[in-house]
């Protein structure tokens, strides 16, 4: 059965990784990026951010650029996945001006 996802920017992606063969079923390393309105974001920020997610790395801005913390959940991707730990994180950062709105994965695509 094909997974029906939102018509939205995450549905998209999901859309876009399912024509290109990905493997919903296995876990995988997904990659969410927090951004700030203003940078550096406060201590207090990252701190809780890595409480939540150990694996929190901060990005200093660069010339490609603006600078963001991002941390990484190994999980099954699903739309709901997506969907909980964006508004989870941006709850949590929303004192700082931060939020959680972009997300990745690192995938082979399925042979052709």
């Amino acid at each position: 059965m094909i997974p029906k996802w939102p018509d939205d920017e995450d549905g998209d992606v999901l859309r876009g990784l399912q024509d290109e063969g990905f493997d919903f079923s296995r876990p995988c390393l997904l990659e969410f990026n927090v951004d700030f309105d203003e940078w550096p974001p406060p201590a207090d920020a990252i701190r809780l951010l890595y409480s939540e997610y150990p694996s929190t790395k901060v990005y200093e801005p660069d010339n490609a650029g603006d600078g963001y913390l991002q941390f990484q959940v190994y999980e099954r991707l699903s739309y709901d996945l997506v969907i909980h730990v964006q508004k989870k994180v941006s709850e949590l950062m929303a004192r700082f001006n931060g939020s959680c709105n972009s997300w990745g994965v690192l995938h082979d695509p399925a042979p052709r």
